[in-house]
């Protein structure tokens, strides 16, 4: 898909729509709001909207509940190891990616977005329904994969290490301070700024490998390094997760816990520009 070396992340609607039709058809979760589920949905979807669950304390027990909570969450829509889980938004939006993340870092082994969401379905002439049927449960409970987090600690020590990229992915006003969306403005230091709707093409869909790996690679963000990405409370964030995820890149972490709890914390360093 577009050339990207882990293409299988992603599934197209026509892709997807036949393997609804298949045994052992993946389980569709829809992350927009609660009111565009109810106009019109992919048949056979359940709806979990995840927006405004964020986390701002990044210290051991407060993340370990909040990771019980979305695990818990998921339970609910009947997400288990054994059914493959295909997540989807409007577009290859930061809603999509995030539930992508939380079930990366949970060790679901088979879960993709559909690339393009909601709209790309839509435009392929493929069927929408506003029947719903009440989820199935689950009580699985997948592993951490604690290679796939980021806590402000971790942030931390990784500070001037030229072996890790801290990758800013918010608008140009949050990372120069001009927008303060937190006790202080500004980014962490040393953060390269990539805004992460430049991972998307006017389709809505990730842009081809080519040009997303000229664009990072132009930016200092480059395979060989640990790149840990951030945004306000780690939705965008987790959009450029996955996009480098789908170029290959080996070790990516996502800062859950991003500017609103590094910019509130007064006793971590910030740069303005």
């Amino acid at each position: 898909m577009s050339g990207h070396p882990n293409a299988h992340l992603l599934t197209t609607p026509a892709d997807l729509s036949r393997a609804l039709q298949e045994r052992g058809a993946p389980l569709v979760i829809d992350l927009r709001p609660a009111e565009d589920f109810a106009a019109g949905h992919i048949p056979g979807a359940v709806h979990l909207d995840l927006w405004g669950l964020s986390l701002v304390d990044t210290d051991p027990a407060p993340l370990k509940a909040f990771m019980w909570i979305v695990d818990h969450l998921f339970n609910l829509r009947g997400v288990d190891a054994r059914t493959p889980v295909v997540v989807y938004e409007e577009q290859s939006g930061m809603r999509a990616a995030r539930a992508f993340w939380f079930l990366e870092y949970f060790g679901h082994p088979r879960v993709q977005v559909l690339d393009g969401g909601f709209g790309a379905w839509r435009r392929a002439g493929l069927p929408v329904t506003r029947e719903a049927a009440p989820p199935s449960t689950s009580s699985w409970s997948g592993v951490p994969q604690e290679h796939t987090i980021a806590s402000w600690r971790d942030v931390k020590e990784r500070l001037g290490r030229p072996d890790v990229v801290i990758l800013d992915t918010r608008s140009d006003a949050e990372h120069s301070g001009a927008t303060v969306r937190a006790k202080r403005g500004g980014a962490i230091p040393g953060a390269i700024h990539v805004e992460w709707t430049r991972n998307l093409g006017p389709d809505g869909a990730y842009k081809p490998a080519a040009e997303l790996r000229a664009m990072y690679e132009e930016a200092g963000v480059t395979p060989d390094k640990e790149v840990v990405t951030y945004c306000q409370g780690g939705y965008r964030a987790a959009h450029a997760y996955l996009a480098l995820r789908l170029l290959g890149y080996p070790r990516v972490r996502n800062y859950t816990g991003s500017w609103k709890e590094w910019g509130d914390r007064e006793d971590l360093p910030i740069e303005t520009k």
